[in-house]
């Protein structure tokens, strides 16, 4: 029987803790937190999207980083398989739009308490240590490899092992306990590290009406984000404006296609706010409300079109006397009308950083990484799972299938 390490009560840690014991080894799970699950706790507005129940190319088609390293370790543990350990176990699953998963009572909690008990089951060797930091990691050097040998505390205790699987997080929501621990140990023995950065994550816009909008959600528009002409996302959903700028489904999506240096070059984020309609439609269809409203002032003719809170800032946008008779609009100035309705644009200058950020983009380099068993090419016994590597995807469950998959596949290896 071997004696298992796993640093990181969250979701990829528990997965691996779990496997690893019921491989017959035995684990000590040990999580800085008063609590295992901390951030699971929070996701997905408190109901947890475990997972998504698409078929496997739509999960990889999801996947941002990583998509082949992942290509082992998710049809080991696939989608299928997180949902049926959760269900055997009592927790009722529902799909909702996207096929995402969620428990049916809506409630996060529901997730960690099926986590919890498999852990402290009679029949698993885990032993759990809550409150406990994790200072540095111990090795040896054997016939020319480092190999793990166990961890030091904060307080200077020693715990030997024959195996560690890190699965600390990344750095987003550092209040959870996610502050880059992990990300240290493994740069201290060498491995590279792909800068971090927030993903999925709400983007900060540079003009100052924002605030007029705040709280306005948009619901079936396009947008796209161009840096310097050549466009880094186009997608189509929904959007919330905000104090600062945008958020939203759509919003944190787009955060995933964008890195830090971009925003040097302030991004521009373009909404078509009638995707349905081509100019020539959207022209014409403008023209009619116009014969409608002939007599009326420009100010009142947008009802039809747009949201009220939009209106004044729009009007503002197009800078086209709000008081203009209808019948006195010409025809360039209803280009100009159709052209800021496709084309309604404002600036990024960056994000709302880690503190709002639902996952971290880089981590662990995975050239490093086994992905079969997640074991680390530098350091014999040393394992990753979870937000700690360089992988990431698309919200919608996806991320926390990777959590499960990973922390399944380093459970496993060893």
């Amino acid at each position: 029987m071997k004696h298992i390490i796993v640093i990181g009560g969250g979701p990829a840690g528990m997965m691996a803790a779990i496997t690893a014991a019921q491989n017959g080894n035995k684990v000590e799970l040990i999580e800085k937190n008063e609590k295992l699950g901390k951030k699971l706790f929070i996701t997905g507005k408190g109901r947890c999207n475990l997972t998504n129940a698409s078929e496997p190319d739509v999960f990889f088609q999801n996947v941002i980083h990583g998509k082949k390293f992942m290509y082992s370790s998710f049809y080991s543990y696939t989608n299928e398989a997180v949902m049926d350990f959760f269900e055997t176990r009592g927790l009722h699953l529902k799909t909702e739009r996207g096929n995402r998963v969620f428990p049916e009572s809506d409630h996060s909690s529901d997730v960690i308490r099926i986590l919890e008990q498999q852990i402290r089951h009679s029949d698993l060797p885990i032993s759990v240590r809550l409150n406990t930091k994790v200072k540095e990691l111990i090795t040896t050097q054997k016939e020319e490899q480092s190999c793990i040998r166990g961890v030091v505390l904060s307080d200077g205790t020693k715990i030997t092992g024959d195996a560690v699987i890190v699965a600390t997080g990344g750095v987003s929501y550092p209040s959870c306990g996610s502050t880059g621990d992990g990300i240290l140990f493994a740069k201290t023995l060498g491995h590279q590290i792909e800068e971090t950065e927030p993903s999925l994550v709400p983007l900060v816009v540079e003009e100052s009406w924002i605030t007029e909008l705040q709280g306005l959600s948009l619901k079936n528009v396009s947008i796209s984000i161009s840096d310097q002409g050549k466009q880094l996302y186009q997608g189509f959903g929904e959007m919330l404006f905000t104090h600062f700028g945008v958020s939203g489904p759509l919003i944190l999506s787009a955060s995933s296609y964008l890195s830090n240096e971009q925003f040097k070059h302030k991004p521009v984020l373009s909404i078509d706010l009638k995707p349905a309609l081509d100019e020539q439609q959207l022209d014409e269809r403008i023209l009619r409300d116009f014969h409608e409203m002939q007599n009326k002032q420009l100010k009142n003719c947008f009802s039809k079109l747009l949201p009220t809170k939009l209106i004044p800032v729009f009007l503002a946008y197009i800078k086209i006397p709000q008081d203009k008779l209808i019948h006195s609009i010409t025809r360039e100035e209803r280009k100009i009308i159709v052209s800021a309705l496709k084309n309604f644009r404002m600036t990024i200058t960056g994000t709302r950083g880690f503190s709002e950020a639902i996952i971290t983009r880089g981590g662990v380099s995975l050239k490093e990484v086994n992905p079969k068993t997640m074991e680390s090419k530098l350091v014999k016994g040393l394992y990753f799972a979870g937000e700690v590597l360089d992988l990431d995807a698309l919200t919608g469950g996806f991320n926390l299938q990777i959590a499960w998959s990973t922390g399944y596949a380093a459970g496993n290896g060893i």
